[in-house]
């Protein structure tokens, strides 16, 4: 299992963008030509009802990704703690979860 265990804050009502590195079982990055990107955020494991990222590839040879929610979406979030994971797509449909974790909402106070 490949995947890298970090905990996201997101701010409510502001753009949030992080940049995730994905590298092989050696430590290397992960040539990610072709890949495609998917994440999720969920209250729970089992929540019927999912936030998804606008995830991408950023730098393919690089392996880095970029994982993204914009202000209306983080602005639609309550406030507290969730779940997530990210998984990257071969063109063939093989999904490998790379990053998973907890997404801590913290309130917005400012209302604009």
């Amino acid at each position: 299992d490949m995947a890298i265990y970090s905990n996201l804050t997101v701010d409510q009502g502001s753009h949030f963008l992080a940049y995730v590195d994905v590298t092989d079982s050696s430590g290397n990055a992960l040539n990610l030509n072709g890949y495609t990107v998917a994440g999720q955020i969920r209250k729970t494991y089992s929540s019927l009802t999912a936030v998804s990222f606008s995830a991408s590839v950023s730098n393919a040879l690089g392996g880095t990704i970029s994982l993204g929610l914009g202000d209306t979406v983080t602005n639609a979030m309550k406030p507290g703690r969730y779940v997530y994971d990210v998984e990257i797509l071969t063109s063939s449909g093989t999904r490998t979860r790379v990053l998973e974790g907890q997404v801590e909402v913290t309130p917005g106070v400012t209302q604009v």
